[in-house]
């Protein structure tokens, strides 16, 4: 090998082996870190889709049991009362012709949050969305598994504040989920992470 030739040589030789490498892990990185983060993000959201439904299924078991066909019991004076009733409608007593209606409705909403969650990377979308997903499953099941039927269940409410309709926790979390995707909305936050302002 010439003077020339080791001149020309020795700088490729183990910076351009030892490049090409670091190159490669690096993009390795940053296509792994998003796939991690969205499985964070679809893990937060069905950790809050669980703690939501099981906290609403916990609370109406424990109101048929203790407290219907009982006396309403006062939380703050009459302003607050908990009182048992069975809602053949949709949320906050509307629509109870049309029981059949918004279980599909319910189902649908259930199927649009999995598939919406494969793009995941925001964590408070995630959370909104598990808020929904889990307020829609607790009164799903009440109306698969509650009298009078299948898919025509009553939904168990017993949250009645004073001239307004009585809730429970499902009707909550779907209320509050919804609130914090309009806002995020408005805030141009996307599912996928990303800001768009128009």
């Amino acid at each position: 090998m010439t003077e020339a030739e080791r001149m020309i040589g020795t700088p490729d030789t183990p910076e351009g082996g030892g490049a090409e490498p670091e190159r490669a892990a690096g993009q390795e990185g940053v296509e792994e870190r998003p796939q991690s983060r969205g499985k964070r993000r679809i893990a937060v959201l069905f950790a809050v889709a669980a703690f939501a439904y099981l906290l609403d299924l916990g609370s109406k078991l424990l109101v048929v049991a203790k407290l219907e066909h009982h006396a309403p019991i006062e939380i703050i004076g009459d302003w607050l009362k908990f009182e048992a009733i069975r809602n053949a409608g949709a949320a906050f007593g509307f629509g109870e012709a049309f029981t059949v209606i918004f279980t599909v409705i319910a189902a649908a909403v259930i199927v649009v949050i999995a598939r919406l969650a494969r793009k995941l990377y925001s964590l408070p979308w995630a959370i909104a969305l598990g808020l929904l997903l889990g307020g829609a499953l607790g009164n799903l099941t009440d109306r698969i598994f509650r009298s009078p039927g299948v898919f025509e269940g009553a939904v168990v409410d017993f949250i009645a504040p004073k001239h307004f309709a009585v809730f429970n926790l499902a009707d909550s979390a779907i209320v509050c989920g919804g609130i914090l995707i309009v806002l995020l909305s408005f805030k141009g936050l996307d599912p996928d992470g990303t800001v768009h302002k128009d």
